[in-house]
């Protein structure tokens, strides 16, 4: 198991834009992406569940990442964060 832990900087959050593109990249693995905030966790490949979190800025998002292919979720992931949020 894998955890990554990112304070959100941009300005509005996980909107819609960056939301699909998490979920996109992480419906590419097997593992099991969960994303945690603010008391609350969801399945990182759903697209709603995701949106619904209300993630804003400054608030610090925990993903967890279980599986065969955790390794290579957890490099696109770091890079994921730190160039769209």
């Amino acid at each position: 198991m894998k955890k990554i832990n990112y304070l959100i900087k941009d300005k509005i959050g996980i909107h819609a834009r960056p939301a699909g593109l998490l979920v996109k990249m992480a419906q590419k693995y097997e593992s099991k992406v969960t994303i945690e905030s603010k008391g609350n966790s969801s399945d990182a490949k759903k697209l709603m569940a995701v949106l619904s979190m209300g993630i804003k800025c400054g608030d610090e998002v925990i993903m967890t990442i279980e599986g065969n292919d955790e390794e290579q979720v957890y490099k696109e992931l770091n890079k994921f964060f730190s160039e769209q949020l």
